[in-house]
């Protein structure tokens, strides 16, 4: 039998972010610590981030069968070797981990430069496996890269680098000070 059938992002991401609400919801009238003010604005913040980087390398969610499917074997959707097809689309996948790397710290102050660029790698990871089982299970097109790994990895550090030198300046550091768990009795 062939088929092709969408499941779109608003189907998914919508419940995921309602569902979010609810729970910032209670936590803040129930006076969790860390859900009011500054920190409840960047949870929020990291929420959306989150639902649009899921948005944009996730889904729509694309389900393949019989002769729709892709026949391709899966190990050839893997690119293993970095920067070999390197160009200017890896920018965009920078641009994508910039926030990744500029939030972390602020959700847990502490993060050093080389365990949130790691946890930007893991995300990077988990992102690219995902995309590998949407094609084994699914039979989409999307492709495995290391590329997207390595520009990913760099756009958390850049995030980083940038979050650092804000601090570096009074008001920024207030504002930061005020979103930041550390700071907002999280």
């Amino acid at each position: 039998m062939n088929f092709q059938t969408q499941i779109p992002t608003a189907a998914v991401l919508g419940p995921a972010l309602a569902a979010f609400a609810v729970i910032a919801a209670v936590r803040r009238r129930g006076d969790a610590p860390g859900w009011r003010g500054g920190p409840l604005a960047l949870r929020v913040l990291a929420a959306v981030y989150a639902a649009a980087v899921s948005s944009l390398t996730l889904f729509p969610l694309w389900i393949y069968g019989g002769d729709y499917r892709n026949a391709a074997p899966w190990i050839s959707q893997i690119q293993p070797i970095p920067l070999l097809m390197a160009d200017v689309t890896m920018i965009p996948n920078v641009i994508m981990f910039v926030p990744l790397g500029f939030l972390l710290p602020l959700l847990s102050p502490g993060l050093t430069r080389g365990r949130t660029t790691a946890l930007c790698a893991l995300a990077s990871l988990a992102i690219e496996i995902t995309q590998l089982l949407q094609y084994i299970a699914l039979g989409n097109g999307r492709s495995v890269d290391v590329n997207d790994l390595v520009a990913n990895t760099l756009g958390g550090l850049l995030g980083y680098a940038v979050l650092r030198a804000a601090r570096r300046t009074t008001a920024a550091r207030a504002v930061l000070d005020r979103l930041s768990a550390a700071h907002g009795g999280a």
